[in-house]
This record gives C-alpha cells, sequence and structure tokens, in this order.
C-alpha cells in the first residue's frame, strides 16, 4: 500500500511539472512574440522618420498608438484634487500678496495655474503675459525665447533658422510658426524613438559642468526629457539666449550664487528698489532634492506610469498628478491604501502653504515699507542691507512656489526655504525700521487693503481692463491670422487646440 501510495505520488508530481513546463513555455513563447512584435513596429513602421525632428504628433499615431492616444488625453482637465488639479486657476486671485511682489513684472497681470500640454501654446497665446502685437500700439513684452518650451517646432525653428536668431526674434515673429504643442519629438529621437531632448539649454548646462547628456544611464533620460524645461533657467541681457544656471549646482543658493557671480537680476522692483531674481519653475532641481529623487525614481515613474494592455505594456503619455492613479504609481512601491497616501500628500501640501502664507505677508510688507522709506528720504547706502535681504527673501520664496508639486517633491527643502525666506523677510523689516528711525518715523507704515487681485493690481497702478481688451483684440485679430499663415505653410496636420 505505500509503495502504491508512492508511485502515485510520483505520477502526480511528474505531472505537475509538466503542466508547469507547459505553461512556462506559453508564457515565454507568449514574451518573445510581444517583444517581436515591439520590435517589428520599430523596424517595420508604417510611417518611419529619416528626421529626428517631427513636428506633426499625429505622425506617431499609427505606429504608436497607445503612446498617442494617452499623450492626446492630456487635453482632459477633469481631474480634481484638494491644492493641484488640472483645471486653470487663477493663482493670483488664490494668492493676491503675489501681485505686490511681483509689481514690475509681467507676473503681476496674470498667472494661473497650468494645464495638461496639449494646452500650453493656447495658453500662452491668452495669457496677460504676452504682447499684443498690432493691437493698439502695444509691442511685445516678451521676446522669441519664450516659446521654447511648448512644441516640437521649436528645436525645428531652432535647426532652420539657427539658435541665436531664434532666441533674439520677438515673440511675434514665431506666432505662426509654433503650432505643435508638447509632443513626441520634444522626447524622443524620431527615426528610433529613443529618449532624446531637444532643446541645447541643457546640453550645454551640462557641458559647463563637465558631463554628457548623451552619456546618462536610460532612467536618468527618463527625467532629463522633462528637466529640459522644468527647470529654472534665464535669458542672457541683450541676446535673450536661454541659459540654466547650474554651473555651481542644483540647490536654490547655487542658482543665487551664480546669478550674484555675474551680476544677473530678472527686473527692479518699483516699490522697494530691489534687484529681484523671478524663479522659473525649477522642478528638476527641487525634486532632486527630495527623497524620491535622492533614491533614484525619474519623473516619468511616478507622472508617466506603465500600463498593461494584454501582452503589451506601455508607457502612460496621459502626464499627470501621480494622485490620479494611486495603484500604478505611489502604490507600486509603498504598500499604504490610496487614502492613507493622499492624506500624507494633503498634509504636506498644508504645512508648505500655512508657511508660505506668513512669507508672502511680510515680504509684501517689506517691499511697501521700503517704497515709504525712499518717500520719507532714504538714501541707496541706508537701504542697501534691506534690499539684499528683500532680493534673497523673494528668491527663495519664489523658487520654492514656483515649482510645479515642489511641496510633494521635497517638502523639508521647501518648507526650509520658505523659513529661510521669512528670516530674511524681517531682517528686511527691522533695517527699514530703523532707517525711518533715523529720517524721525518711528510709527507704522501704513499698508493698504491687498486682500483681493484687483485691489493689489489697482494699487501698482495696472489698467486690467485696457489690458484685457487688447488681449481680446489679439486673440480675435492676430491669432487667427497666424493659424492661417501655418495652415498654407502645412505646419500641423489637425486644427490646434
Amino acid at each position: 500500500m505505500s509503495r502504491q501510495l508512492k508511485k502515485w505520488q510520483g505520477w502526480l508530481l511528474f505531472l505537475g511539472a509538466m503542466v508547469i513546463v507547459f505553461v512556462l513555455g506559453l508564457l515565454c513563447s507568449s514574451l518573445l512574440e510581444r517583444r517581436a512584435e515591439v520590435v517589428s513596429v520599430f523596424n517595420n513602421r508604417r510611417t518611419p522618420m529619416t528626421d529626428s525632428i517631427v513636428a506633426q504628433n499625429e505622425k506617431f499615431a499609427e505606429d504608436f498608438p497607445h503612446e498617442y492616444e494617452t499623450w492626446s488625453m492630456t487635453e482632459d482637465t477633469s481631474f480634481v484634487s484638494k491644492y493641484n488639479s488640472s483645471q486653470e486657476q487663477d493663482a493670483l486671485a488664490q494668492h493676491p500678496l503675489m501681485v505686490i511682489l511681483w509689481d514690475g513684472y509681467a507676473f503681476s497681470r496674470d498667472y494661473n495655474t497650468p494645464r495638461g500640454h496639449r494646452h500650453c501654446i493656447e495658453d500662452l497665446r491668452k495669457i496677460l503675459r504676452t504682447g499684443s502685437p498690432g493691437v493698439d500700439g502695444q509691442k511685445d513684452m516678451q521676446p522669441g525665447t519664450c516659446w521654447t518650451c511648448k512644441g516640437p517646432d521649436v528645436p525645428r525653428l531652432m535647426r532652420e533658422k539657427g539658435k541665436n536668431a531664434f532666441y533674439a526674434a520677438k515673440w511675434s515673429d514665431w506666432g505662426s510658426e509654433v503650432m505643435n504643442s508638447v509632443g513626441c519629438s520634444d522626447c524622443h529621437d524620431a527615426r528610433t524613438m529613443d529618449l532624446k531632448p531637444a532643446r541645447p539649454a541643457l546640453y550645454e548646462a551640462w557641458a559647463r559642468a563637465g558631463k554628457d547628456v548623451r552619456k546618462a544611464s536610460h532612467q536618468e533620460m527618463r527625467s532629463l526629457v522633462c528637466a529640459q524645461c522644468h527647470t529654472e533657467y534665464y535669458f542672457e541681457k541683450g541676446t535673450n539666449y536661454l541659459k540654466f544656471p547650474q554651473d555651481k549646482g542644483l540647490t536654490c543658493e547655487d542658482a543665487e550664487a551664480y546669478y550674484d557671480s555675474i551680476g544677473f537680476y530678472d527686473y527692479i522692483h518699483p516699490l522697494s528698489h530691489a534687484k529681484i531674481l523671478k524663479a522659473q519653475h525649477p522642478g528638476y532641481e527641487i525634486f532632486k532634492q527630495g527623497i524620491h529623487g535622492q533614491r533614484g525614481l525619474s519623473c516619468a515613474d511616478c507622472h508617466m506610469p506603465y500600463i498593461q494592455d494584454g501582452g503589451v505594456k506601455y508607457t502612460d503619455h496621459h502626464i499627470m498628478s501621480p494622485l490620479a492613479h494611486i495603484d500604478r504609481t505611489c502604490q507600486t512601491c509603498h504598500r499604504q491604501d490610496a487614502e492613507t497616501l493622499r492624506k500624507n500628500v494633503y498634509e504636506r501640501q498644508e504645512k508648505v502653504l500655512e508657511v508660505r502664507a506668513k512669507v508672502e505677508k511680510e515680504l509684501s510688507t517689506a517691499h511697501i515699507e521700503a517704497a515709504f522709506a525712499w518717500k520719507k528720504g532714504a538714501n541707496e547706502k541706508e537701504m542697501a542691507a534691506a534690499l539684499a535681504d528683500i532680493r534673497k527673501s523673494q528668491w527663495r520664496w519664489d523658487y520654492a512656489v514656483a515649482s510645479h508639486g515642489a511641496s510633494f517633491h521635497a517638502p523639508q527643502e521647501v518648507t526650509r526655504l520658505l523659513s529661510d525666506a521669512l528670516y530674511y523677510a524681517g531682517q528686511a523689516r527691522l533695517s527699514i525700521a530703523k532707517v525711518l528711525a533715523r529720517h524721525g518715523y518711528s510709527g507704522e507704515v501704513p499698508i493698504p487693503d491687498l486682500s483681493t487681485k484687483e485691489k493689489a493690481q489697482k494699487y501698482i497702478g495696472l489698467d486690467m481692463g485696457k489690458l484685457r481688451q487688447q488681449k481680446k483684440e489679439f486673440l480675435d485679430t492676430i491669432v487667427p491670422k497666424w493659424i492661417e499663415t501655418a495652415r498654407k505653410n502645412k505646419r500641423f496636420i489637425t486644427q490646434p487646440i
């Protein structure tokens, strides 16, 4: 009986092993088939590309339907989160004191939260920061450089016209050229689909630091294609050549030290007369200071997670908040439930916003008090220390708040920067109080009601009605001409947004 049982067990094990081998064989065959299918797509593309830059994103749709379909979904603005949703929101209405901080700079006119990549050209055209050429005599407010990150037409133009010519042009010069929103050739070599940043500033910044972008690993490239745009930059005076201030490192203080070494400033504040640095969404730099960046994650790991469709695995090109798909983003590493993870993010955002509000109140007050001191007869020598502290404070505040998702990417670093900003703003106010005392004034400086965007804009002298009317005329008359010219020149395939 014992021998029969053992014989039966042996056959059972043998048959079980055969089943397992058969299943594994099917799995391997499926994997090889899918791999061959992927290789076949690249080697037998229906629309092969002979150029590394192909501006019309639709030309990639047939060969890469999953990626193209999800990329098209960046037009969707339905995602809602507690703080950073995908809808366009008026940031100045939410934080009116930013109007005071940006007095003398176009951001005091209009500043909205970002939408998906499919909207980037439309949003740039309609924002009140861009000029309205040919309307009421208004000239371009911005140079052609402002188009740099708005789509694959830009690297095409740089190659056709030359980098220097592209940067030196007026913003309106490229209005009929930049028609295809951020897409395939911004991040991929169209011939091979290898990840490849398309803009020169990143390569130039790395070269100055003794590094070569082309030698970066694939995982690094999954962030660098984002870092070519989501980063701090500035325009060189006179040429408007775009550069990244990364020569001394990737921290806020490193960039500040670089700017100080070349005597750079973006504008002089009309109230305080401080030479202000305007941060330009240093998302990559902030990300590198956070725990996810330090652990080697890439931007794509959280913003472009993989999707499994049957046997096909592809990257989701609907770039958006990781909170939209926690099961495919956060929970690939973290074992907590989705609601706990979402709550953790909100808590970090709330703490950062609490400190941010204090900084904006203290810093805007410093600007107004400085203006009061000038009116009371203060001189440049007396005000030097206060203006230096205002510059330091505003740089740290702007660096922290201008970076999209900073309170999640690196909450400790952002809180540190805002805390330093609060300190420098306080020091500036103390210096101004001493200056005022020397000029015989010891009372409180009168502060106007700045509780709304409208009140703040009126205080700094903006005629918002006129600006909006000029923009409406521009959108109604100039932009349609741009689109018609582009259509004649075959710059796009379908009607742009």
